[in-house]
């Protein structure tokens, strides 16, 4: 219901049913003209049933045109509005009816490639010219016909270059999530490699020049003239906890070793309007090689890509964490598809990259119709 509530109240799909209704006001209730066929006007019963039927078929697409790869019923759902309106137009004559078919024009470009887009319309302008001239009896015909049909050029043309500027701007969030992660990603990778190289110099360096330091001091406390000072004996106590301590430290950036998943995650996520992103990452999850991370990275990126594309999902859970010796990465979202699901280059591209790194990628959906990805990592490469 939220999801239906966020397509239906957008500017163009409210300017939609504004024009519905707008045209419903005056055919249903203020009354039309009569076609040259019919010795009475219509009821206003028919007429209102087939105007709210057309709603119906109109907002089961609302929306849903929006996705990459919409399915084919909305399709039908589009040539049952075109059988409207020119059942409406069959039983009323009114000059806001043929606006009707601008609403359906503007679907068309969203459902069809573009040449069966130009074709459907030409075939529907066609129908048009046969209702002016043979329903309504109009002595220029072709003149209405033309005045429409430029006015559905107009609003298929706005519809078509709205669609590429969308299209344009969700590609380019897209790259620049990805760049966004990557370079989280590498800052990362590159924090952990300073790390390892500060732990190495710590233990090699000053672990050497200590334990060097504490046998001189032993030596002097062997010393009977120093063997009863008390700064002798301060520097050998000094010299043990300094050692213990920069154990301790190489200990700890030993134990903090590997690629931290989280804020490459949050900002491949930061551009997208939607899905909302719910991230769940235990403490102690560090990634063993910059591989691992990517193949992680790009399981998420593809999670978000289709949740946003293809089931239209409003939220997004990502949860990593140790299991089984390894890594486990849930990832499930809230999307409203339907039918199985195709493997695309998205899914085999993922499903390789766990493979090539031991580990491997299960997808499926859930009982509400979102997607469930879960994946495996060994620990080590």
């Amino acid at each position: 219901m939220e999801a239906f509530a966020r397509r239906l109240f957008t500017p163009l799909n409210l300017a939609g049913l504004l024009t519905w209704a707008a045209i419903g006001w005056e055919v249903v209730v203020l009354g039309t003209g009569t076609p040259a066929w019919r010795e009475q006007p219509a009821p206003a019963a028919w007429l209102a049933a087939l105007h709210l039927a057309y709603l119906g078929f109109f907002a089961c697409v609302l929306g849903h045109e929006e996705t990459a790869s919409p399915p084919a019923r909305l399709r039908l759902f589009v040539l049952a509005q075109y059988g409207l309106v020119f059942a409406l137009m069959m039983l009323a004559r009114s000059s806001t009816l043929p606006i009707l078919l601008i609403l359906c024009a503007i679907q068309v470009i969203h459902l069809w490639a573009p040449r069966p887009a130009a074709v459907l319309l030409l075939v529907v302008n066609l129908g048009l010219y046969v209702i002016y001239a043979e329903v309504w009896r109009f002595s220029s015909p072709a003149i209405g016909v033309l005045m429409v049909a430029c006015f559905q050029a107009f609003a298929a043309s706005a519809a078509w270059f709205g669609i590429s500027a969308e299209r344009a701007r969700a590609e380019l969030a897209a790259t620049n999530a990805e760049l966004l992660a990557t370079r989280s990603l590498l800052a990362e990778s590159a924090r952990d490699g300073e790390r390892l190289r500060l732990s190495r110099e710590l233990h090699d360096v000053a672990g050497h020049k200590l334990t060097a330091l504490k046998l001189n001091l032993a030596a002097l406390a062997r010393d009977p003239r120093l063997a009863t000072d008390p700064q002798v004996a301060l520097c050998a106590r000094l010299a043990d906890e300094l050692l213990a301590d920069i154990r301790g430290v190489v200990q700890q950036m030993r134990e903090d070793e590997g690629v931290e998943l989280g804020p490459a995650i949050a900002a491949l996520a930061a551009p997208f309007p939607r899905p909302r992103l719910h991230l769940q990452v235990e403490g102690d999850v560090r990634v063993a090689s910059l591989a691992q991370a990517e193949a992680l990275l790009r399981a998420v990126q593809e999670g978000l890509t289709n949740a946003a594309r293809h089931s239209q999902a409003g939220n997004l859970w990502v949860v990593l964490r140790r299991e089984g010796g390894g890594l486990r990465l849930d990832i499930r979202d809230d999307g409203r598809g339907r039918g199985a699901l195709r493997q695309g280059n998205g899914l085999g591209g993922m499903r390789e990259r766990f493979e090539a790194n031991g580990g491997r990628l299960d997808v499926r959906r859930t009982d509400t119709g979102g997607v469930h990805l879960q994946a495996w990592l060994p620990e080590a490469a």
